[in-house]
Order: structure tokens, then C-alpha cells, then sequence
């Protein structure tokens, strides 16, 4: 079962990403409703890959990133970026910070889970 710790400030975006992968039961999740709540948590729970909003009030999804990323073992996390926006330059510098998936919202709830799945088969 791969970890995967999402955060997103959107409740209803939570609640469909939880059902979405749910539904495969192949996801232990883990959700926080800011960066800094994942900050908070992510120490405890070691996830295998990182979903993580890019529009958030306080810390953005890449700022939670980069910290994330300094804390002891979770330096390589792989991440997948949820993104409103569909700015070629903007979701450029998403794959520049690393990510290995940049998803537009709204997503399809039915294929939520697949898309991560492939995304993770690319790191093997």
C-alpha cells in the first residue's frame, strides 16, 4: 500500500481525492487542509508520494515542498502537483522543482488513482 499525504485547502477537493482513492484501496492517505498542517504531520506519517496543492493561503504547495524536502528522509518524496492554472511557464516550474506529475483541477475522481499509480511506475 503506498502512503500518500495530500494537502489541498479546498474541503470538497479533500473529500473527493479521499473517496477517489478509496474506492482502489490502494492508498493509506493522509490529508491536511494547509502546508502547514503538513508540516505538522508529515514527520509521523513517511509518505511514498506527496499530492499537494499549488495555490494555498499561507505556505503555496511548492513552499511546503521545500520544506518538506530539508526534513531528515523525506528529501526525495516523489510529488504530484494539483494545479487551477494551465499556464505552460507556470507548470514549467513545477517540473523544475521535480515533480513527477502535474495535474489539472478539476480532476477526474475516476482516474485519480491511476494517474498516480502511472506516475510512480515511472520512477521504476
Amino acid at each position: 500500500m503506498t502512503k500518500l499525504l495530500h494537502v489541498d485547502d479546498d474541503d470538497d477537493i479533500r473529500e473527493v481525492t479521499k473517496i477517489a482513492l478509496e474506492i482502489f484501496d490502494d492508498f493509506e492517505l493522509m490529508q491536511c487542509a494547509s502546508g502547514e498542517e503538513a508540516l505538522r504531520a508529515v514527520g509521523e506519517f513517511i509518505p511514498d508520494v506527496l499530492l499537494l496543492d499549488v495555490m494555498m493561503p499561507g505556505l503555496t504547495g511548492p513552499q511546503t515542498l521545500e520544506k518538506i524536502r530539508m526534513m531528515p528522509g523525506l528529501a526525495e518524496v516523489p510529488v504530484i502537483f494539483l494545479t487551477a492554472r494551465t499556464a505552460t511557464d507556470e507548470n514549467k516550474e513545477l517540473w523544475d522543482l521535480g515533480a513527477l506529475e502535474v495535474m489539472n483541477k478539476p480532476f477526474d475522481p475516476m482516474l485519480l488513482s491511476q494517474q498516480i499509480k502511472t506516475a510512480l511506475d515511472r520512477l521504476s
